[in-house]
């Protein structure tokens, strides 16, 4: 008798399960649409010129792989810090910012839910409907009992913003409300400016405890555009929490680099915050990769680095843009319109980010992979940075051909 004669085969990942059924097929045409990668024109992942420049100049003059600290290397929070809130902002100047390094937004998740649930075992967790697979799956690892607040429209394309606002204003004191800063995963719909304001004013009236997940910055309108949401809370004066990434914005995936942000009342709050989260920390991983946090730190550090890096991230939030606009266009061309008594997909070009919710159903993306080769998730998304011209002819006939 084995130790683990009774454990359970596990599901397969939702997301990374597709990409092994991807590998498996032989179709020529087949095209990748699950995984959240940005994929280029070509449809590579990128190395970004900023990262290969300092990646180039650490060859050259290669150092020890020292432990970090606990909290992560002070040139990299130090940076991040100033990239999400400001260099002039008055958390950082008064010790109320607390910024951790952590194994990508992943693990800044994870040590937030872990954090929370400590600090209130008793609260509830709610996540918007839908959200990212994995978000469940980490917060309920936490030990949360995790709920939901409507997002998506049921009936129409868009947000249900009055079911959002009615869900939060319901909740009880104390819960943690998971919020996407920008480019809405899996939807890619967004909240506007006014519709930011009402949902802080919300949740501060509710006194509910906000956690902005930002995964994509810079994907939406701008990387200090895109971090308006945070901003908008901190200017409350009340706790909230947010996590950064870099996997997708600096094309840094393998390498998981990421923070966990706190910003507290007071500088000694703060300071009794963030030696919890090092035990945190200490327990689960130690501390954080050398690599990928350097690189960023850097990169962020440097006036022309920052800029090219500006620049290169701009490129790819356009390129994602015109691919939105074409995919509407060739769907249009084979046929998708109301006109032929189809859904209008207009919408698509509308969203933010890197993934759309299509609307399609579980049948018809099935279809869409065992027929052309062509994979999504069960629910819909689809990932349209991997979408390029070689490619979207194909998906949009495929997709034409299941609807």
């Amino acid at each position: 008798m084995s130790v683990f004669s009774s454990v359970e085969m596990a599901p397969r990942d939702p997301i990374l399960g597709l990409t092994e059924a991807f590998l498996a097929d032989t179709n020529p045409n087949k095209v990748n649409l699950g995984v959240g990668v940005y994929q280029d024109e070509n449809g590579k992942l990128p190395v970004l010129a900023c990262v290969r420049t300092v990646e180039q100049q650490m060859g050259s003059e290669p150092k020890p792989r020292g432990y970090l600290p606990i909290d992560g290397l002070a040139a990299y929070t130090t940076e991040v810090a100033k990239l999400v809130h400001g260099a002039d902002a008055a958390e950082i100047a008064d010790g109320r910012l607390v910024t951790v390094q952590t194994l990508s937004g992943t693990g800044a998740l994870r040590v937030a839910g872990d954090f929370l649930h400590q600090v209130n075992p008793g609260a509830k967790l709610l996540l918007s409907d839908p959200s990212w697979e994995n978000h469940q799956a980490v917060f309920t690892r936490s030990g949360f009992e995790v709920g939901s607040y409507r997002y998506k429209a049921a009936d129409r394309d868009g947000i249900d913003f009055e079911g959002m606002l009615e869900d939060l204003r319901a909740a009880e004191k104390g819960t943690v409300v998971v919020l996407h800063a920008c480019c809405h995963n899996p939807t890619g719909y967004d909240l506007s400016e006014e519709q930011w304001d009402q949902v802080v004013q919300v949740v501060t009236e509710a006194e509910l405890v906000p956690l902005v997940d930002m995964a994509y910055q810079g994907f939406a309108e701008g990387p200090e555009q895109d971090v308006k949401a945070i901003k908008k809370f901190v200017a409350t004066g009340r706790p909230v929490l947010n996590t950064v990434s870099f996997a997708k914005n600096m094309s840094l995936y393998g390498e998981r680099v990421g923070a966990l942000q706190v910003t507290c009342t007071d500088a000694e709050e703060a300071k009794r915050v963030l030696s919890q989260l090092k035990v945190l920390i200490r327990t689960m991983v130690s501390s954080s990769p050398t690599h990928g946090a350097t690189v960023v730190a850097q990169v962020l550090s440097d006036e022309t680095l920052r800029a090219q890096w500006t620049k290169e991230l701009a490129g790819m939030r356009e390129r994602i843009k015109t691919m939105r606009r074409k995919l509407v266009e060739g769907l249009a061309a084979h046929g998708v319109t109301p006109e032929n008594g189809k859904k209008d997909m207009s919408f698509i070009a509308e969203q933010n980010g890197m993934f759309s919710f299509s609307g399609l159903s579980k049948e018809q993306m099935v279809a869409l992979r065992e027929k052309h080769g062509v994979y999504g998730t069960d629910k819909g998304r689809i990932c349209v940075a991997a979408l390029n011209d070689k490619n979207i002819d194909h998906v949009c006939a495929a997709i034409a051909d299941v609807m």
